[in-house]
């Protein structure tokens, strides 16, 4: 029965992801936010699977909190999450302008010399803030941005994104079924691009073990690979929500995203060595900003060793 019901589900899954869709980007701009907000404290009172692991992972980084504290980060945390989602449905209509006064960035000037003079740039990214609001904004005041995106289900819903982030000018690879991600990457270095990754994960069991936030976790190689096997230059960005001022931001905040000064390899190291190193010192900036801006971090899954299944806590 399953079988027979299972393309029904994924239909109307699609038919409800496609008219909320529409819908939120026709609410008024409170409305829209407001109603996302209910449903994050309603995630939260529920406190379903991604909630509690939310509520572990921000547990590690801010050991000082008391549990009331926690409980206000972790709800704090879901309507930061889900401001997201309601930006991501209604980024297609803002303008130019409106994704001017929607970014405040810091420390880019570095990365736009090099690929002003045709020179690739990677850049290691978190689930932090609204990556693709800083994508689309990249795409506009900085460069295009050429990235890879996990692969979703129903196959709908990922085309509807992958279609979504084009529209916006940025070029998507599949992280599965289609071109390896790491030669389209590394080809599209070597023509001057700017590849933004998300790597605060590690979705293919090949990334390295790092320390972040005083604990052992594991992230993805990607940015520090690229780096070093085309010789693009390398650098970090968070990303986190602030209060707007007057007349500025999208639903009463801005998108800060800071870059870090570049992360150059170590003469006294190559090959893996020079990976981890370089991984390693993406992650301290990283998880500097996430210890200050914890609720910007939207990491609902297991990326801490101790929290992996034991087939993944190898380290390569």
């Amino acid at each position: 029965m399953s079988s027979i019901l299972d393309p029904v589900t994924g239909a109307l899954t699609v038919a409800g992801y496609r008219v909320g869709w529409q819908a939120v980007r026709w609410l008024p701009e409170p409305m829209a936010y407001g109603l996302f907000q209910a449903m994050a404290d309603a995630a939260v009172l529920r406190g379903g699977k991604g909630v509690r692991r939310l509520r572990s992972n921000y547990a590690k980084v801010r050991p000082e909190l008391d549990d009331k504290a926690l409980d206000d980060l972790v709800r704090d945390g879901m309507r930061s999450y889900m401001r997201y989602f309601c930006e991501a449905f209604r980024l297609p209509d803002m303008s130019s302008t409106q994704l001017a006064d929607a970014v405040v960035a810091t420390g880019h000037e570095a990365a736009r010399t090099h690929l002003d003079q045709g020179r690739g740039v990677t850049c290691f990214i978190g689930h932090m803030g609204n990556f693709d609001l800083g994508g689309a904004w990249s795409t506009t005041h900085l460069w295009p941005v050429t990235t890879i995106a996990e692969r979703l289900e129903p196959e709908e819903v990922f085309q509807d994104f992958l279609r979504f982030r084009t529209e916006l000018g940025m070029t998507i690879v599949p992280l599965t079924g289609g071109p390896k991600p790491f030669d389209a990457m590394r080809e599209a270095l070597h023509h001057g691009a700017f590849v933004p990754l998300p790597a605060d994960r590690d979705l293919t069991a090949n990334g390295v073990e790092v320390d972040l936030c005083g604990h052992r976790a594991r992230v993805a190689k990607g940015p520090a690979a690229l780096a070093v096997a085309t010789g693009a230059a390398l650098f970090t960005a968070a990303v986190w929500y602030e209060d707007a001022p007057p007349g500025k931001g999208v639903g009463g905040k801005v998108v800060r995203v800071e870059f870090s000064e570049q992360i150059e390899p170590r003469a006294d190291l190559d090959g893996d060595a020079a990976v981890r190193e370089l991984t390693q010192r993406c992650v301290d900036f990283l998880g500097a900003r996430i210890t200050q801006h914890t609720s910007a971090w939207h990491m609902l899954q297991r990326v801490f060793v101790d929290d992996l299944d034991p087939a993944r806590r190898r380290t390569p």
